[in-house]
């Protein structure tokens, strides 16, 4: 993430330099960044001329203290808030006071970041999705403490690097971890409760919603154990709340290091001869499957919108460019009906008897 995000400012003309604790990393960073600047060239994307460019505006460091001149910090290190608040002070004693420093947490609270700081005020959220240089969304989120006039200011940069820029409240997951949240958990306890196998799931909301990836899908894509650490953090954030209880089931393929495509195996298997199952195809299923997901999905965005965690134009923004959902869903709800949304969700209430399915207080007004 951290090579992603230098590539982009350095493509925006920036001059980036690029630190991280094990210089083994740093060299590996660099010499990755050649290689996709090579393909780029090879697929006359850019010319050489601008991958070289690129390439030199990029200065790999040894010493933290190197980013002493910068203007602007971001870091993107371990979903760990000791790990990065202890950068944080030390940062604060080698950059200038105008530094700005950026977190690209996912999920950690910016509030909480910020308050060991001498100096919150410039701290602010700036949250990249992976890979960097080519997902369009960042979502910019002040904290509590943050200058109010820091995430215009970020959000235009965001701008002139070629991004999609949303501004965001400091809620645990932000916009799009947020919202996204039932995406997984539903198909998970889909698939715990023996009603589908993750490829008809899969091929369930690919089929009816036009989703370009399914849920199990994109969690071999991310890595199981990511989703499922990003998925524990919003959870215990929102004080347990039951609608973001993590799945038994990503723990234990977690435990097992089943982690997805990075580990070669992961809810399907990618070694080499493996085939991908096919899916056994059953109509009626597939509509429940995306009734569910849709409905809960829907009703989490309702919920943003009422507790004005972003404007409405940046809610459907996130979701679109952010983990690239066929339409905003705020609109899918206006066009499959907020009154039959509303009626799955009572529905599920009533076999299940749990509170992970009750409705945003907004959804019966819609």
């Amino acid at each position: 993430m951290g090579i992603g995000i230098a590539q982009v400012a350095a493509t925006s003309g920036c001059e980036v330099f690029l630190y991280d604790a094990n210089a083994a990393q740093t060299e590996k960073s660099v010499l990755n960044l050649q290689k996709t600047l090579d393909k780029l060239v090879g697929k006359e994307k850019i010319s050489l001329e601008k991958s070289e460019e690129i390439f030199k505006r990029i200065k790999a460091c040894s010493n933290l203290s190197d980013l002493k001149d910068c203007d602007l910090v971001i870091e993107a290190i371990i979903e760990n808030k000791e790990i990065k608040t202890g950068v944080f002070k030390k940062l604060e004693d080698i950059v200038s006071e105008d530094c700005v420093i950026g977190s690209n947490t996912s999920s950690i609270s910016i509030t909480s970041l910020s308050a060991e700081l001498t100096k919150p005020e410039r701290f602010i959220g700036i949250h990249f999705f992976n890979p960097a240089p080519l997902m369009p969304l960042v979502e910019v989120i002040p904290g509590l403490l943050t200058d109010k006039n820091l995430p215009r200011q970020i959000y235009d940069l965001m701008g002139e690097w070629g991004k999609i820029p949303v501004i965001a409240k400091d809620v645990p997951g932000f916009i799009v971890n947020r919202i996204a949240r039932p995406f997984y958990g539903e198909a998970l306890r889909i698939v715990e409760e023996n009603i589908a196998t993750p490829e008809q799931v899969d091929d369930a909301v690919k089929t009816l919603g036009n989703f370009k990836m399914g849920p199990f899908e994109l969690m071999d894509l991310i890595g199981i154990d990511i989703n499922f650490s990003v998925t524990k953090t919003v959870y215990q954030d929102y004080f347990y709340d039951p609608k973001y209880k993590p799945s038994l089931l990503q723990q234990r393929m977690s435990e097992a290091k089943f982690l997805g495509r990075k580990t070669g195996k992961g809810f399907y298997d990618y070694s080499e001869g493996a085939e991908k199952p096919f899916p056994e195809k059953d109509e009626e299923l597939y509509e429940t499957i995306f009734q569910r997901i849709i409905s809960m999905l829907i009703n989490e965005a309702v919920e943003a919108k009422r507790l004005g965690i972003a404007s409405d134009e940046d809610l459907e923004l996130a979701i679109q460019k952010g983990v690239n959902y066929p339409k905003g869903l705020l609109a899918w709800g206006k066009e499959i009906g907020f009154d039959k949304i509303s009626e799955t969700l009572q529905n599920l209430y009533e076999e299940y008897q749990e509170e992970r399915y009750r409705q945003s207080p907004l959804l019966k007004k819609m």
